[in-house]
């Protein structure tokens, strides 16, 4: 929790639940990412939070954009982005939703199978192109592995086809999964791609970047390695598998660039138990899964909390939200511990949630209206 969140909500004890998130820490981590990967162009994933404070923030210092919808380049467009700062990286994308970015001056295009890359060159004409290919996920806790990319021997042939559809064969992206805790899982995937470089070089096509996607840590409840740590290892990698011969690099980073600038503030319904000697309380909150917590799924992302009582007597806990569906179970087998003396009506910080809680929280789901959001 930055000072300025903390004095805010201190001053303004804001209606819960809400998100309060410091823009000048996003851009504080903006010059870190900057600092650990000097080479690399930053574009940052907008779905992660795409308020325009932060967008805004980010166009200022000379950010790109990584944007997953028509609707999402607007925004940056609106906030002041170039187009040509701005990657279409979604590699499912609606025909529409190609002419317009295309309309709207945007040049460069991701995409990972034939039917998609045919979408482009026929409504982007002579765009720049970059083929995601599928790398391990292993070590994150928020995987994105089968749903998007392709097998290299796929890439290799569907980049021979872009030349020959009259786009520009651009470059290989990979994403290593979000919240990727070791930094060995770049260096596998780096690997790949230049086994991809090497292929076209021999088949005529000379691939100039290499898109390092995002994944890049927050620290929740466990310590993560540090940025300059990735940044050694990338570039190490790099250095290893291209020599002196370096391609342009790009990176989509999200959950770094906005996880822990942020904090929901949240409120205690209800402290119950199941049974008179059930050791375990059940902790419901007034924002849960459907509040925007979802990367509680699995019990993946683990947010550490803050409460009024902190530094006395703890017990086990059931976290849980308000709503009428039993899915609404944050934590239930993750050894939450929080203290004894928590009951209705205090008050509870989620600490890092300043990435994708306010993206994926439902409009209106048994009526709760979304959070509030506070940008300061």
């Amino acid at each position: 929790m930055t000072p300025k969140i903390a004095a805010f909500l201190c001053d303004s004890a804001p209606a819960t639940p809400c998100l309060v998130l410091d823009v000048d820490r996003v851009e504080t981590n903006y010059r870190r990412l900057k600092a650990a990967l000097p080479l690399a162009r930053v574009y940052y994933a907008v779905k992660a939070n795409p308020a325009a404070p932060i967008l805004e923030r980010l166009t200022g210092l000379g950010s790109s954009f990584d944007a997953a919808s028509w609707e999402e380049v607007q925004s940056c467009l609106e906030a002041g982005a170039r187009p040509d700062a701005i990657s279409f990286g979604n590699t499912v994308k609606k025909v529409s939703a190609i002419q317009a970015a295309y309309a709207a001056g945007v040049r460069m295009f991701a995409f990972d199978s034939e039917p998609e890359l045919k979408k482009l060159a026929q409504h982007a004409p002579g765009a720049k192109v970059y083929c995601r290919i599928l790398v391990e996920n292993k070590g994150a806790e928020w995987p994105l592995s089968r749903k998007f990319g392709c097998e290299v021997e796929m890439a290799r042939d569907l980049m021979i086809l872009a030349r020959d559809w009259g786009l520009d064969p651009y470059g290989i992206s990979f994403h290593v999964g979000s919240q990727q805790t070791t930094t060995g899982a770049y260096q596998a995937a780096i690997a790949r791609v230049a086994m991809v470089f090497s292929d076209l070089r021999e088949a005529g096509v000379k691939l100039r970047m290499v898109n390092l996607g995002g994944g890049y840590p927050v620290r929740y409840r466990a310590e993560v390695p540090e940025i300059g740590e990735f940044g050694d290892a990338i570039m190490g990698a790099m250095v290893q598998h291209f020599g002196n011969d370096l391609p342009e690099m790009l990176i989509e980073p999200g959950r770094f660039m906005v996880g822990d600038a942020g904090v929901v503030s949240a409120e205690v319904v209800l402290v119950s138990r199941k049974g008179a000697d059930d050791p375990v309380r059940w902790v419901y909150l007034d924002i849960g899964r459907f509040g925007g917590l979802a990367e509680t799924e699995g019990e993946a992302i683990k947010y550490a909390f803050r409460t009024p009582h902190d530094g006395t007597r703890e017990g086990p806990v059931t976290i849980a939200g308000p709503t009428c569906d039993s899915t609404d179970t944050l934590y239930e087998k993750s050894n939450y511990r929080l203290p004894l003396a928590l009951e209705c009506g205090d008050r509870v910080e989620l600490m890092a949630t300043g990435a994708y809680v306010t993206s994926y929280a439902a409009q209106s789901f048994n009526g709760f209206k979304p959070l509030a959001e506070h940008y300061i």
